[in-house]
């Protein structure tokens, strides 16, 4: 199956939650998650959803992360066995490893307004990383990095827009002027600033 191309709105209605999936719109108020009228899962059934199982809620939680993300669902059971191998607590090493991948690190840092226009550019080779072009969205960004516009992509109006507004993290340091990234740190869980997840609830997914 290929990438979802519907209505992105819809998929925070699913899952109850801001997935920040439309850039502005996202923090406007045309967003469907602050309309009563929308106030419900899509569907025709919507309204008439009660009682969750325990499964049903191991996988609502899974599809929230792996939707705000934007990957595929090979890809996120990927992360989460190298996040099993990885020292300390699992969920929070998935996420870590998520948070880590370039496209959301370029998000991240308000260069753009979405994590699909991040994938975009970083696909038509817009960034490098320490004086390479990568254009992989899932690289693995480690402390140290320094990831920059290229030069001649720099005067792009994608760059000159302004991106997003949201506050730059902790973990990273951005000089919106020279449009470069460092990255300090490995975001710890305090410093994602996530929608509320439960990624023990992952874990018991994949454990079944």
């Amino acid at each position: 199956m290929g990438r979802y191309t519907g209505p992105v709105c819809k998929l925070c209605r699913a899952e109850g939650a801001k997935l920040f999936l439309k850039g502005a719109r996202c923090i406007s108020a045309k967003c469907a998650m602050n309309n009563e009228k929308h106030a419900h899962p899509p569907g025709q059934h919507g309204q008439g959803r009660k009682k969750v199982s325990d499964y049903g809620q191991q996988l609502r939680a899974k599809q929230k992360v792996r939707r705000y993300y934007s990957v595929y669902e090979r890809q996120f059971r990927r992360y989460f066995v190298a996040a099993t191998r990885m020292r300390g607590v699992t969920g929070e090493g998935m996420l870590q490893l998520l948070e880590t991948r370039l496209d959301n690190v370029v998000f991240r840092s308000g260069l753009v307004s979405s994590r699909a226009e991040a994938r975009q550019l970083v696909n038509h080779r817009h960034f490098q990383i320490d004086g390479k072009v990568v254009n992989i969205p899932s690289f693995c960004v480690k402390p140290g990095m320094v990831i920059e516009v290229r030069g001649k992509s720099k005067g792009k109006d994608v760059f000159q827009a302004g991106g997003s507004i949201r506050r730059t993290p902790a973990w990273m340091n951005v000089d919106t002027d020279g449009k470069r990234i460092t990255v300090v740190s490995v975001p710890s869980r305090q410093e994602m600033e996530l929608p509320e997840m439960t990624e023990s609830l992952i874990v018991e997914f994949y454990s079944r």
